[in-house]
């Protein structure tokens, strides 16, 4: 079972992942996109991936705005599952603007 990161390694860590902030108990990114299908488009990718990590973030989807939150559920805060997510989770949006 994955550990949860202490405050200073999420802090660390928070520092190489440009638009995201949090702390131990969940670490969270808001993006703006073009359009409602562009920010559907993106959900549906980040789905593919996190099916693949098995490993899935918290979306909330309002029109063209994305609100990912990424925390392990099963031990009750941000582990490095959450941070490899949270990178590909970039990736993704890069890959669109």
């Amino acid at each position: 079972m994955a550990d949860v990161l202490t405050a200073e390694a999420v802090r660390d860590e928070l520092g190489e992942l440009a638009g995201w902030s949090g702390d131990p108990a969940g670490i969270t990114r808001t993006v703006e996109l073009a359009s409602f299908p562009e920010a559907i488009a993106v959900v549906d990718r980040v789905a593919v991936t996190a099916e693949e990590l098995d490993h899935h973030p918290d979306i909330d989807i309002r029109w063209r705005t994305l609100t990912f939150r990424c925390v392990t559920h099963s031990v009750g805060g941000v582990t490095r599952r959450d941070l490899e997510l949270a990178r590909r989770i970039d990736e993704i949006v890069g890959s669109v603007r």
